[in-house]
């Protein structure tokens, strides 16, 4: 680290103390009044400014640091312990996100925006947000430990995810059942682990995501693709925003395009190992249900479900829907669909543009088993590989996630988005 950015350092680490010190004289965040709500927004903006510029002018020396100069590769959360670590005062420490996990949305402090802001200021730099996105393309560690069962036996039974080998196919069942599939932190998780085992399992060659039976009164017996986001679990506080809303991003939907990033790059140019996949649309794929249908393969939609992605009413960003879902459906419908919330039956003539086949329940096996023999045949994971490669290009997906990172943990504390969360994830 050079000498500038070592006192600057120093600067934002002083600058930060005296805004701490000042919200430290304030109630907590709930309690506050108008007057106070005021003061703690003054604190806050000050201390972002500070950190907006450092990472801005620094971020390519800060991240060298906390990797040793891009000799390991930290996880998100990793990275921003060692930042903390190494640049009080830039993100939150381990202590204050503590605090703020045991508050409801509406009543914390905030201090996600600043691990946006961090996150941000590196993906805008070009070495460190490349290195970052291939980093959180390799297998997380528990996949690797789960890697060898699976191997042998051919399926895992993770909480919220069941992952199945069957012929040349490896099935991933989304089981939330009592909430309608609603992705949390949880099932994120679960997800990543299922997506590293299906990319590393040498008996399989094609992916399948379908959702499993509900036990939701309103869809039981039914089978449901995903609800999205849980809003409940959301207006709560427990949506964490580097586990889920940018993790999710950077590691299961990243690695179901792009690839699970392999020791030595991986057996093809491109650094990692791929399958294509398939996805089966129970009833409906709503939200981050519906983003998950743009990194996939082949669609197959049973008769008389829909497609929904309600960005206005949730008023958070939709994920990478925003870069990718143009490119299927061309800007006009995508702008229907994300500012207007316009609902896609599957038989609508625009669903053409976003599901491969329309089916009636009973024929789905037949179709899956259609598509997994076309998808197995030797030149298609190549292609495939092209094909993303032309679609986005790492350096447009850097530049859509370093402005994504910052606008996503904003739009978590727009009063807005707080309200819609407290009316509907209220209802439970």
């Amino acid at each position: 680290m050079n000498r500038v950015c070592e006192i600057r350092a120093r600067a934002l680490a002083e600058l930060s103390a005296e805004g701490e010190a000042a919200l430290a004289r304030l109630p907590e965040p709930a309690r506050r009044s108008a007057a106070e709500r005021e003061v703690a927004r003054q604190s806050h903006d000050e201390s972002r400014r500070a950190r907006r510029r450092f990472i801005a002018d620094h971020a390519e020396e800060v991240y060298d640091l906390l990797t040793d100069e891009k000799t390991r590769r930290p996880r998100l959360a990793e990275l921003l312990s060692a930042a903390a670590r190494e640049f009080p005062g830039l993100v939150p420490t381990a202590e204050q996100m503590a605090v703020e996990q045991g508050r409801l949305q509406a009543g914390k402090e905030g201090r996600e925006i600043d691990q946006g802001l961090f996150f941000g200021g590196l993906l805008r730099a070009r070495g460190a947000g490349e290195h970052l996105i291939a980093s959180m393309l390799a297998p997380t560690s528990r996949a690797l430990d789960l890697a060898p069962t699976y191997e042998k036996s051919g399926s895992v039974a993770l909480e919220k995810v069941r992952i199945e080998r069957i012929g040349h196919t490896a099935r991933v069942t989304i089981s939330n059942p009592d909430c309608l599939n609603a992705e949390d932190n949880g099932l994120v998780r679960d997800l990543e682990t299922a997506v590293d085992l299906v990319a590393l399992d040498r008996g399989s060659r094609v992916g399948v995501l379908r959702g499993d039976v509900m036990s939701h009164p309103k869809y039981a017996g039914s089978r449901v693709f995903s609800s999205g986001i849980n809003l409940k679990d959301l207006h709560l506080g427990r949506i964490s925003y580097v586990d889920f809303l940018l993790g999710r991003e950077l590691g299961c939907v990243n690695k179901l395009l792009h690839g699970v990033r392999t020791e030595g790059g991986g057996p093809a140019p491109g650094g990692t190992t791929q399958k294509p996949w398939i996805g089966v649309v129970d009833t409906f794929a709503i939200g981050g249900g519906f983003q998950l249908l743009l990194v996939l393969d082949q669609v197959i939609a049973v008769e008389g479900a829909f497609l929904s992605l309600p960005a206005a009413q949730e008023g958070i960003v939709p994920g990478l829907a925003n870069l990718r879902l143009g490119r299927f459906a061309g800007g006009r419908l995508a702008r229907q669909m994300i500012l207007g919330g316009r609902r896609i039956p599957a038989g609508d003539p625009s669903a053409n543009w976003l599901i491969d086949e329309v089916v009636p329940a009973e024929d789905v096996a037949a179709a899956v088993e259609r598509a997994a023999d076309a998808l197995a045949t030797p030149a298609v994971v190549d292609n495939r590989r092209m094909l993303v490669l032309a679609e986005e290009p790492v350096d447009s997906l850097r530049s859509y996630l370093a402005e994504f990172a910052v606008v996503q943990a904003r739009r978590l504390y727009a009063e807005d988005v707080l309200a819609k969360v407290a009316r509907r994830g209220g209802r439970g």
